[in-house]
């Protein structure tokens, strides 16, 4: 089975600058052309079941149903390999984590982030041996979890929100892969980690009980659409035909469930029944409830939190301007 924790490796900007630029750019929606230009596009994606619906608009014929030419979804194994393909210009744009976003954009990477695809729920959670039962348990507390990533900005979160932080517990840094096993053997009270991981400990042994999700605070564990600044300008009317086929592939997931999964599934080189726990913790979104959450939620309290959880972290090494990191546009044209 491929699985890449990469994807899920590692921003303080006040509410009313981002919701001015918000309002600045929602303004010229209707300048985008609604036909795609001619062309093909190269898009990078990583084999996380997040960014499934993409492969289903594959599949299905509708990336050419929403008018494009060609569409080519190239594969990588890491963050770092699909950073310096974008940042090269060898794709015009791709599927990344929302920290990871905030991290190229603060190392001068020319992206702007135009959708939100997925938002981790309970993909993404923090179990125990069944001797500690809550945040404040963990206090002087041995705790598993893969620093720098998607786990680690949910550890330092929860302790945050609990008047802790990580001087609190005692790290034993190991790959989210192997935090699992390592509370299973014993080795270790509590271990953060996300699917399939979470579900194959529970499975192993049933005193394992998850403690706390991603789902405390939806959004905290997200990723996001990303695209060129230049191409944003050279080929807008195409950044909408993908957006399009992205909701045509989610509403058609939506109807047949099942079917959709075992596209995803084949894509990413794993069994539906091995991703059925992942899938439920996965929450996907239609371009509707995009332009609800880039305007709201998401823009407003969510992103704000991840920023401080990895600065904490040590895992944004400098702030992002979000009133410019953001571009809701291709939504709100989408949507017309």
């Amino acid at each position: 089975m491929v699985w890449s924790p990469n994807r899920r490796d590692i921003i303080k900007a006040g509410s009313a600058a981002v919701l001015t630029g918000f309002a600045l750019r929602s303004a010229f929606a209707e300048d985008i052309p609604v036909k795609p230009e001619a062309g093909a596009i190269k898009m990078g994606i990583e084999p996380w079941l997040g960014y499934g619906q993409w492969h289903i608009a594959a599949k299905k014929g509708l990336f050419k149903a929403a008018g494009l030419e060609s569409v080519e979804i190239v594969n990588f194994n890491t963050d770092a390999d699909i950073n310096a393909a974008l940042a090269a210009g060898q794709l015009q744009c791709g599927n990344i984590a929302t920290h990871t976003a905030m991290n190229f954009i603060a190392a001068g990477l020319p992206i702007k982030i135009v959708a939100l695809l997925d938002v981790s729920k309970t993909a993404d959670a923090m179990i125990s041996d069944g001797s500690i039962t809550d945040i404040k348990g963990l206090k002087g507390k041995q705790v598993a979890y893969e620093e720098g990533t998607t786990s680690d900005i949910l550890l330092n979160y929860a302790l945050s929100h609990n008047g802790m932080t990580i001087a609190d517990i005692e790290k034993v840094p190991m790959p989210a892969s192997d935090a699992g096993s390592a509370l299973i053997a014993g080795k270790v009270p509590v271990a953060v980690t996300y699917e399939p991981y979470l579900t194959l400990a529970m499975q192993q042994n049933p005193k394992v009980k998850m403690i706390y999700s991603a789902g405390e605070n939806p959004g905290l564990i997200s990723d996001v659409f990303v695209v060129r600044e230049e191409f944003l300008k050279e080929k807008p009317g195409q950044i909408v035909a993908l957006l399009k086929a992205w909701d045509a592939a989610l509403a058609d997931y939506r109807k047949d469930t099942a079917g959709g999964r075992a596209i995803i599934s084949q894509a990413v080189g794993a069994k539906p029944e091995e991703l059925a726990t992942a899938f439920d913790g996965v929450v996907y979104y239609s371009l509707a409830e995009n332009k609800t959450e880039l305007s709201g939620n998401f823009t407003t309290k969510v992103i704000p939190e991840v920023h401080k959880a990895a600065r904490t972290a040590g895992i944004l090494k400098k702030d992002v301007d979000l009133s410019s990191a953001i571009d809701p546009r291709f939504v709100d044209a989408a949507t017309k």
